[in-house]
């Protein structure tokens, strides 16, 4: 039996996002409240097959507490799919990264939905809809390299131009571990809200095609209890959030505490993560500026929060970063002892 076969039902997922969710992040949402299953950035297998490998590991880097973690690939060439899940099974990769015998990644997942222009003129990711004769070779290839030995799943949307609940369907034929629905089109990116109706017409496909997939639906979660809600109502296995975890670094968490956390608490959490960056990339394989996506997590919610933001976005290092969130959580503990 495959891990994602254990998981309770319904299980949450933390979304792929690139630049966002990499090691330090997933760390900090992990103990924050952790979800069921947590995906890495997508990371192109032609480049792991390639002389820019080395430069590329950054993406799949984890620790042992991250677990249970499912790495997203994507690329073009069958050949290193095949390559590049062989490793992932054998626990090559995580040998690369320094991890301890035994701790290896849970699963492996195709990204075949970004809608993203450079991925997608390269014919890769969501221009996958529109090859599936290549999308068919890429999926055998990377069952072939992974023999079994992890589960495999593919994240995609419900069709390129429009909906196409045929896409769906020929993936569902390929039986696959888990198959995440992201409940838009590649030309609707995220401009209009999610079809959670169509996500379970896909569910529905899949009671007919292939009862033993799992499906995860994907798109404007923004709490567990809404994810509760649609999971319920759609008979979903599992449910993804990603930005929802923008608005609450707990959002996984049964009982939130974050809409309870004083400005004080907000600030040392943000500390924390910058300190966490500081700490894993030492040798600056992350820039500062990859900090900012995550200000208004933390720097919000409270007066002078948009001021403090753009203050904090100008720091040029993580020394300077720390510094200023030092001022500031000295100062707003003063205001605090000022107002009690």
């Amino acid at each position: 039996m495959h891990y994602f076969k254990t998981l309770s039902k319904p299980f949450f997922v933390l979304a792929p996002m690139d630049d966002v969710t990499d090691t330090v992040f997933r760390q900090i949402v992990t103990e924050c409240a952790a979800p069921d299953l947590a995906v890495t950035e997508f990371v192109n297998a032609d480049g792991l097959q390639s002389p820019g490998r080395a430069k590329l590991l950054k993406k799949l880097r984890f620790t042992a507490g991250e677990r249970p973690l499912i790495a997203q690939i994507w690329g073009r060439e069958p050949e290193n799919f095949y390559q590049t899940a062989r490793q992932l099974a054998d626990g090559t990769f995580a040998k690369e990264l320094g991890l301890s015998e035994g701790i290896n990644f849970a699963g492996v997942d195709l990204n075949m939905g970004c809608p993203q222009k450079s991925e997608v003129k390269n014919g890769t990711c969501a221009a996958l809809m529109n090859d599936r004769p290549l999308a068919q070779a890429i999926i055998d290839a990377t069952k072939e390299g992974l023999d079994g030995q992890l589960p495999l799943s593919v994240k995609t949307r419900l069709g390129y131009g429009q909906v196409d609940l045929t896409w769906p369907e020929f993936l569902l034929k390929r039986k696959l571990n888990m198959l995440t629905i992201h409940g838009r089109t590649k030309v609707q990116m995220s401009k209009v809200p999610a079809d959670w109706d169509l996500i379970g017409q896909v569910r529905e496909l899949r009671d007919q095609l292939a009862p033993d997939t799992l499906i995860v639906g994907n798109g404007d979660v923004l709490t567990r209890q809404q994810g509760l809600d649609l999971a319920k109502r759609y008979r979903l296995d599992g449910i993804m959030i990603g930005r929802g975890v923008f608005q609450d670094p707990f959002v996984f968490a049964e009982d939130s505490p974050w809409p309870t956390y004083s400005t004080s608490q907000r600030i040392d959490l943000y500390k924390y993560h910058v300190g966490l960056f500081a700490r894993t990339w030492q040798h600056g394989e992350r820039p500062i500026h990859t900090l900012n996506k995550f200000c208004k997590i933390y720097i919000s919610g409270f007066d002078g929060a948009k001021e403090l933001r753009d203050h904090l976005m100008h720091s040029i290092n993580n020394d300077e970063l720390l510094n200023r969130l030092n001022k500031a959580a000295h100062l707003y503990a003063a205001k605090s002892g000022a107002s009690s």
